[in-house]
């Protein structure tokens, strides 16, 4: 993905697009796959960076949900488990198997669970990742070694999966590009170009160079997720908020906090929510929290009384009990909730039911999901842009659509295999630019030019964010090697050291906000 000739086709366009996406997270990069795969002449644009916000800052699962499933949502769990084996055949070198072990401490509780993940692994089908497991007490302290022993009487264990947000965005990116379809970065949304009260098009501004565009479009879909409001109140000022913002906070820590392959779930917080303790990396991510937002921020910021409920609730159930001290990275996200008509509902009850809506302007919206569903919110987004588009009629075909790096031979030991297919490529780039700048996060200066040329990373905080991990995995690592990873990247995109030194300043107060 070449941004700068992404801006070409801009300039040169004198057709109207098909379709033009605002928003680069899960849903609008998903929309994005779908409308190229099916043909259509179509145009995505993100304010910031690709997967910026929610989309890079979830538990790094692909599930059906089990507590959605304990809320009696069905519906939500079956689409949810189909969609989780979609993204399993067709980004096996993103989404990966991941075994999970609830421990019990009454003597109802494994058969309870036990009996409920039957019908979890019933629901998937064919789908499915592998069997649910009653485990006696040795079998879960095995599985589990630093779970808390005292009155521990067993558990289950259930299969669901494990992926990389940001990694499997921009792959959706260089799928959609691929098949033709046109994605720029830091190119914000300023109005909408309308006749007859009808939208025609959108006017742009690339937040890089200030250039600003006026693009016709037969038809413009709004995924902004948590900042989906703002956009729909641009089109018709008044029109009520349809979002609940709802943050989720997660904190990162040593692997020695599990002490095995297999992730904890504990079903039964002190909020009634359900705290995860997953591997990823050759670290640990603990979380998460639902804690209602009223203002949707770029940059969420995590709240201590949040870092405190995750600290004390899992301390509770783990022998090692992690400290502040312990926390290598914490990172914080909004989840976009569609909002029901009862207001007073807490956030963990709202369904992660998707919507797609369309206003008297034409402006279609999706809003809510999850990023399980990504592909289904993306199907129903783009037949619902067809009828008010009044686009030829073309059938989804994402169901079997390989997403880009697909490998399904690749190797998860290797802390490249995010890259699949492209793996070899990268490495080949120099034969000294293998080695990581660090010991602790892995970053090749092969991986940072591999950012900066294939995948549009513009900044310092694209490619130590979401190009690479390190800054969600340890943020005073990260501090450490940014000055040489800006040095690499103004090497490949050709910037003075003004520009190295801006990057550091802003990275600076980026991590500020990842650090406790």
């Amino acid at each position: 993905m070449d941004r700068e000739k992404q801006i070409k086709k801009l300039r040169n366009r004198k057709k109207p697009w098909d379709i033009i996406i605002v928003g680069g997270g899960s849903s609008g990069l998903g929309a994005c796959v779908d409308a190229a795969s099916r043909g259509y002449k179509v145009l995505l644009v993100e304010k910031f960076d690709f997967a910026k916000g929610t989309s890079s800052r979830s538990t790094k699962l692909v599930h059906g949900g089990v507590r959605y499933l304990q809320n009696g949502d069905i519906s939500l769990v079956i689409e949810a488990l189909r969609e989780r084996g979609i993204m399993r055949n067709n980004a096996p070198h993103l989404v990966q198997d991941l075994s999970f072990v609830i421990p019990s401490y009454d003597w109802w509780n494994s058969p309870f669970y036990g009996l409920g993940l039957k019908v979890y692994d019933l629901m998937a089908g064919k789908l499915g990742l592998g069997p649910s497991t009653l485990l006696n007490r040795e079998e879960t302290i095995k599985l589990i070694p630093n779970v808390k022993k005292e009155g521990l009487r067993g558990g289950v264990i259930y299969h669901d999966g494990q992926f990389d947000d940001a990694r499997m965005a921009i792959s959706l990116a260089q799928t959609a590009a691929k098949h033709g379809g046109s994605l720029i970065n830091y190119c914000s949304l300023n109005g909408f170009l309308k006749s007859d009260d009808l939208i025609h098009g959108v006017q742009l501004k690339d937040e890089l160079s200030g250039e600003e565009f006026s693009l016709e479009a037969k038809v413009v879909i709004n995924a902004t997720g948590v900042f989906s409001d703002h956009i729909m109140q641009l089109d018709q000022p008044g029109t009520p908020n349809k979002i609940r913002p709802s943050q989720g906070v997660h904190l990162v820590m040593d692997k020695s906090f599990l002490q095995g392959p297999h992730a904890i779930m504990i079903p039964q917080t002190s909020d009634g929510r359900v705290l995860f303790a997953v591997p990823w990396n050759d670290y640990v991510v603990v979380g998460t929290t639902d804690t209602p937002i009223d203002i949707a921020l770029d940059e969420p910021i995590a709240l201590e009384k949040e870092i405190d409920f995750i600290l004390e609730n899992a301390s509770a159930y783990m022998v090692k009990k992690p400290t502040r001290k312990d926390v290598k990275s914490v990172f914080a996200g909004l989840r976009p909730l569609a909002a029901s008509n009862d207001q007073s509902e807490a956030t963990k009850e709202v369904s992660r039911h998707h919507k797609v809506t369309v206003s008297t302007t034409g402006l279609v919206s999706v809003l809510g999901g999850k990023w399980t569903t990504f592909r289904k919110m993306a199907e129903d987004t783009i037949n619902t842009a067809i009828a008010v588009g009044g686009l030829p009629e073309r059938k989804c075909n994402t169901e079997r659509l390989p997403i880009h790096g697909y490998d399904y031979n690749v190797s998860w030991k290797d802390p490249m295999h995010v890259y699949g297919a492209d793996i070899e490529k990268i490495r080949a780039l120099n034969p000294s630019g293998n080695d990581s700048l660090s010991e602790k996060v892995y970053i090749t200066p092969n991986m940072i030019q591999w950012g900066v040329t294939q995948e549009m990373a513009m900044t310092l905080e694209d490619m130590l964010a979401r190009r690479t991990r390190c800054l969600f995995l340890d943020a005073g690592e990260t501090e450490q090697i940014s000055l040489e990873v800006a040095k690499i990247m103004a090497t490949h995109n050709k910037q003075p050291k003004s520009w190295i030194d801006t990057q550091i300043k802003t990275f600076k107060k980026v991590i500020s906000n990842y650090k406790i």
